[in-house]
């Protein structure tokens, strides 16, 4: 049986991670500043995680959600102390898609209302109510085509107040960060602005940190750089550090009623002990404060250097998610990264250099990237 044919392959296949590395079965090693897509949080095999995953496996893999799973509770409590949202409701899950599936859905449920506001060049996902909520049409089959989801561009509070002013919205959905666009930045005063635009026209609104929450950015989320509180938050990526796991936290003000949502495999026990363990993990190691340090370090130096080379375009992001615009193909220069300078990146376009590394990435590995790049982008 052949795989079918979803993605452009590089011709390398890591067999084994440490940290802020992965290497090959000849030994040969790379410096990873994609972090599978930003999934990898902890760092690559991080001794806490595999302990507290085959701990676990040895007790119990799985049962369902018939019945009590303390490590749910855990896994809400520790959640709610790092990220500040302690009085928030948790829905768990398997994927980002899933997530904002069930947020939207709630939102629906909540409101009585069947639209959903979102911004030009999202990404919510490729299931069916993500993706129509996605704008891009090449991934959206004619059976995603709805009218219920509307888009505006990103910024335009006008064209949101113009929106929203019907009633005929349920929430408007909104990253953090958008990551897939490019590391597009969302600004501080449009979020605060749509905070206080959702409160008027009783629209809840939906925050989607799959890529930029959990520390990424150097606060637990993305939109705490603005300072609001969104009545829905959709989680993912680093969440478990690669075992499938989402969460949806969702705000006292909305009543959970039994069978609204649900979920089999979500919040399974061997998903719980490895989320549990990143998020120990990221208190004692103080990992989101490594995210804001070493990332500001990395977009100072990009700055410096993008001033002294018209080959960079453009430098943008927070933390350790960061957008390098430049002039030629990104996709050609990624692949010499990759292959002649030993190193992992992502990309989003034709000229975006995408990083995404685990939260603890040092100092030195930052400029091991820097004098790598500064050499491939001259």
């Amino acid at each position: 049986m052949n795989l079918f044919d979803v993605y452009s392959l590089y011709d390398i296949e890591p067999v084994k991670g440490e940290g802020s590395y992965v290497f090959t079965s000849d030994g040969t090693r790379y410096l990873d500043l994609y972090g599978g897509h930003a999934v990898i949080s902890i760092g690559h095999s991080h001794p806490r995680y595999v302990k507290a995953i085959a701990d676990q496996a040895a007790r119990l893999g799985f049962y369902s959600n018939s019945v009590k799973n303390s490590l749910q509770q855990q896994m809400a409590d520790r959640l709610g102390s790092l990220s500040g949202y302690d009085s928030y409701q948790l829905f768990l899950c398997n994927s980002g898609a899933e997530a904002n599936e069930n947020a939207m859905k709630l939102a629906s449920f909540t409101t009585g209302r069947s639209k959903i506001l979102a911004m030009d060049r999202a990404f919510h996902g490729r299931t069916s109510g993500a993706v129509a909520a996605t704008d891009n049409p090449r991934i959206q089959a004619p059976f995603n085509a709805t009218a219920n989801v509307e888009f505006v561009t990103l910024g335009d509070i006008d064209a949101c107040k113009q929106k929203l002013s019907t009633g005929e919205f349920a929430a408007v959905i909104i990253e953090g960060i958008q990551g897939v666009a490019g590391i597009r930045m969302v600004e501080d005063d449009f979020l605060r602005r749509l905070r206080t635009l959702c409160t008027s026209t009783g629209t809840l609104l939906i925050l989607d940190e799959i890529q930029s929450g959990y520390g990424r950015t150097g606060n637990f989320f993305a939109h705490q750089h603005a300072g609001v509180r969104p009545d829905i938050i959709t989680c993912a990526k680093g969440i478990a550090n690669g075992f499938p796991m989402a969460a949806v936290l969702i705000s006292p003000s909305i009543e959970a009623r039994k069978g609204m949502l649900g979920t089999t495999f979500g919040g399974n026990h061997l998903a719980c002990a490895a989320a549990v363990a990143v998020l120990d993990v990221m208190k004692d190691e103080h990992l989101v404060e490594n995210a804001a340090e070493t990332g500001q370090y990395l977009l100072d130096k990009l700055a410096e250097m993008a001033a002294s080379c018209p080959e960079i375009t453009d430098v943008r992001g927070r933390g350790l998610m960061i957008g390098i615009e430049v002039k030629g193909s990104a996709s050609d220069l990624r692949r010499r990264l990759l292959f002649e300078g030993k190193i992992f990146t992502g990309g989003a376009g034709e000229h975006t250099v995408r990083l995404l590394p685990a939260l603890g990435l040092t100092r030195e590995q930052a400029d091991t990237f820097l004098t790598t790049f500064e050499k491939f982008i001259s």
